[in-house]
């Protein structure tokens, strides 16, 4: 009985960290995932080395960036940071003043 008294305290310890530590990791890299595989030809990125441009071509595993008129890139898509919250902005704005 005196052991598994003495092991309440670090089963507590494991479950603050599961839900402070991993489950929010966890999550985060699913939502990565998902955007990764959500992206499209015409989505504006930023790359892991700060890296801005749209998309031109989707294959599996790599697409390719223009970043310049005339200047194409072609990168992984694990080297993708996120979508351009910018040209996120922007686009829903020019999608309501469409609609009035």
């Amino acid at each position: 009985m005196q052991g598994l008294a003495s092991l309440w305290p670090l089963l507590a310890i494991f479950v603050v960290f599961y839900f402070m530590l991993i489950r929010p990791q966890k999550k985060q890299q699913q939502q990565y995932e998902g955007m990764l595989k959500e992206l499209t030809v015409g989505d504006y990125i930023i790359t892991r080395g700060g890296i801005k441009g749209v998309i031109t071509k989707v294959k599996d595993q790599e697409i390719k960036l223009r970043i310049a008129t005339g200047v194409e890139i072609e990168l992984i898509k694990s080297g993708i940071l996120q979508k351009d919250p910018k040209h996120e902005e922007e686009e829903e704005e020019k999608e309501k003043e469409a609609s009035n």
